[in-house]
């Protein structure tokens, strides 16, 4: 018996799926939201890589800056 409910469980679980996943592709609002979002991924991953830079630039600046001190 365990087995039909398994299998029953994952019919349902399928079809729910499918209609979800459905539902959302043809919503607008939700197609929207998503493209917003990943929009908004795009720009934070941008300032991201921007950010690590100017911090890398500056430890690098900090790091001839103690140099030119300790050579002193």
């Amino acid at each position: 018996m365990a087995g039909g409910g398994n299998f029953l469980q994952r019919v349902i679980s399928y079809v729910a799926n499918e209609l979800i996943v459905n539902g959302l592709a043809n919503n607008q609002s939700f197609q929207r939201f998503a493209v917003r979002t990943s929009k908004r991924i795009d720009d934070i991953s941008k300032m991201a890589v921007q950010t690590k830079r100017k911090i890398a630039d500056q430890i690098k600046d900090a790091s001839k800056t103690f140099e030119s001190f300790k050579n002193k």
